[in-house]
């Protein structure tokens, strides 16, 4: 099937002779192109006009988890036809394994795994192997260790209507492909007894296979999706978890294991570690012993490299590896998004794993082995991508010295010039933000408010919000999936001003915004450099009013190399203007409920639930597992709420 794009504009300003540069480019089989797009410009717009010109399957690699959640639900209003997933980290919190020598502390792997983010994985890698218009919008996590997709795909089970096998055999398949039985509230990655009746629900949770049997064989296999029962002839059923080995190798895998472990701990004896020596002998067996009578043990992926029989020092498997498995090494596409912030994420990733592996191998928590349970370092990110496009309103140096073409996107198609920027002195700031906000909110307009901290965003937003003022805080410590309902709250009005430091600059998309206010600007540094301020700049040019307050008490050399630009590119559109006649004006974009803010149903639609339910036990089962969803996540209101139904129902 081919990329259908859907929307309601033409190519406009410079994006029509950018996307037929990227396509003549990849035409020629040029590895690394630039584009060079400002804020407002439509890069997004011009590489969805590249991937349907071209045809090529594309992963979009984006630098943090908000960006690549509004980069998703913009391919998907662009290809509503094709398969458009998001591939995050599915921890809403995560502690890795580490070792502290100086304390004598260890600490034990912790997380807390979001559900709704693992069944997106999994139907990014399922979708990945099965079909040809795919887009992946994925962040940095995409270049971890995820698992052979040879073995993900080898391992898992097809099932025709009319084959000889029983239930006992079918369930016991299950569970070695890590399905758990759960009769009473299955989840994804459970299945289901009833009678001669087996359900299956897949990690996805986008559907639920219903297997009628006949004695040996299977009668009727029926395919639940989005509430519509169908009969199918047969289905493919993946595995509940990425770590799945066939049991044809695990013998050989556990002799590798033991073979590793009997050399570490001879070397760890000779030179005196006697306790390193039985700490390692004592855990790798209890790991060992788990993984044989269930098929799987608390951070299994340390044992990946013998289990996928790699070898020492070998790439690990990454999502990187299930396009090249489906496609074709160079036959798909690698768009970088603000690659200038991506590109130096994906090179430091893999250091920082091996510093505090090392500390665990040396002190006997880990076998040596455990060391390729890693990211890919940048050098196996390069080899493994085929051509790459990079885009950013401001490229980083590798960018410049790598690309074969860079092309310029400047000229907006709405005509909006690059804001005005103001410098002013850092006494009486706050009030002077107060007063700015507040006549940013009269006129139905918003604010972002930059600080260095997350401590002094949550206490200035606080503040703020004592003053009178609707503020929210924003940083990397809120949930995944609760910043867009964020960032939604400010759009929608419900708040009038966002508070935060890194996740509210690169590429956020957001028109009511016309107030920009960097506090402590002159702060020379990673959060005040040239292009971080660029980036900042650029959150007030989709308004026509945008304004770029600096705080500062002298200009550094970052704020004038920024200021300098954005004048620039300012003159570059007002001459455009005047040559073609536009009026600049302002983005219009719908506020639609992101896809990824949990569902709350209104009062009234409760209600509604409980005047016309005529008995049905099933919407009472649905209903429990909103409820414990809404529980598990904190919002106890909205618990509460569906519990009272719940029990008006059933007193009924």
């Amino acid at each position: 099937m081919s990329f259908k794009l859907k929307a309601p504009f033409k190519p406009a300003g410079d994006q029509p002779k950018a996307i037929e540069s990227l396509v003549l480019g990849l035409k020629k089989e040029l590895p690394h192109q630039t584009l060079l797009g400002v804020t407002g410009s439509g890069k997004t717009f011009t590489a969805a006009n590249v991937i349907a010109s071209t045809n090529k399957p594309t992963l979009v690699i984006s630098h943090n988890k908000v960006l690549a959640a509004q980069l998703w639900e913009e391919f998907r209003s662009f290809f509503p036809e094709n398969e458009v997933h998001y591939f995050v980290s599915y921890y809403d919190y995560y502690q890795p394994e580490a070792y502290i020598p100086q304390t004598d502390t260890y600490i034990e792997k912790d997380s807390s795994i979001n559900q709704e983010l693992d069944r997106m994985r999994h139907a990014a890698a399922q979708t990945i192997l099965t079909k040809k218009d795919v887009i992946v919008v994925a962040s940095v996590s995409c270049i971890y260790n995820l698992g052979s997709p040879k073995e993900y795909k080898a391992v898992s089970l097809d099932m025709v209507s009319g084959q000889e096998i029983t239930t006992k055999k079918l369930a016991l398949a299950l569970i070695n492909l890590q399905y758990e039985r759960n009769d009473i509230d299955p989840q994804p990655g459970n299945f289901r007894l009833r009678g001669d009746k087996l359900e299956i629900f897949p990690p996805t949770a986008k559907e639920i296979y219903t297997v009628e049997f006949d004695k040996k064989n299977i009668e009727k296999i029926t395919l639940t999706k989005s509430g519509n029962d169908n009969e199918i002839t047969k289905a493919t059923i993946f595995p509940a978890k990425f770590w799945v080995s066939p049991a044809s190798s695990i013998d050989l895998a556990f002799s590798n294991i033991e073979a590793e472990l009997a050399e570490r701990l001879k070397e760890l004896k000779d030179n005196g570690k006697i306790l390193e020596a039985e700490r390692l002998r004592q855990r790798t067996n209890f790991d060992l012993a788990m993984i044989k009578e269930t098929g799987y043990c608390h951070g299994i992926e340390n044992y990946s490299r013998h289990l996928e029989f790699r070898a020492e020092g070998e790439a690990p498997y990454t999502l990187i590896d299930y396009f090249n498995e489906a496609y074709g090494h160079g036959n798909w596409l690698c768009v970088i998004d603000e690659s200038h912030m991506s590109i130096p994420q994906i090179r430091g990733m893999v250091h920082g794993d091996w510093a505090r592996k090392d500390m665990l191998i040396e002190y006997g928590f880990r076998l040596p082995s455990a060391r390729d349970n890693r990211p890919l370092t940048f050098k196996e990110f390069s080899e493994k991508i085929g051509p790459a496009i990079f885009t950013s309103a401001t490229p980083g140096q590798y960018e410049f010295e790598k690309s074969e073409n860079i092309i310029e996107q400047i000229i907006r198609p709405t005509g909006l010039l690059d804001p005005q920027i103001e410098i002013r002195p850092i006494r009486g700031q706050i009030n002077d933000l107060i007063k700015e906000v507040a006549a940013r909110s009269k006129k139905n307009e918003r604010a972002l408010i930059l600080t260095v901290t997350k401590r002094l965003a949550e206490e200035l937003s606080a503040y703020l919000h004592d003053k009178g003022l609707k503020v929210d805080w924003l940083h990397s410590e809120v949930k995944t999936l609760e910043r867009p309902g964020r960032l939604q709250n400010l759009r929608s009005g419900k708040v009038d001003a966002v508070v935060g430091i890194n996740l509210l600059r690169e590429g956020l998309d957001l028109p009511e915004v016309s107030l920009v206010a960097i506090l402590d600007a002159d702060k020379e540094g990673f959060l005040r450099n040239a292009p971080t301020l660029i980036q900042m700049i650029g959150r007030a040019s989709r308004n026509v009013n945008g304004l770029v307050i600096m705080y500062a008490d002298k200009i550094t050399q970052s704020m004038r190399e920024a200021i300098n630009e954005t004048k620039r590119r300012r003159k570059i559109q007002e001459e455009h203007n005047q040559k073609m006649g536009i009026t600049p004006s302002s983005i219009l974009k719908a506020i639609n409920k992101s896809r990824l803010i949990p569902e709350v149903r209104a009062e009234e639609e409760l209600e509604k639930i409980n005047s016309s339910w005529q008995g049905d036990p099933k919407v009472i089962e649905l209903l429990k597992k909103e409820m414990k969803e809404h529980s598990k996540n904190m919002r106890f209101e909205e618990a509460a709420r569906v519990r009272d139904l719940i029990k008006r129902l059933t007193n009924k």
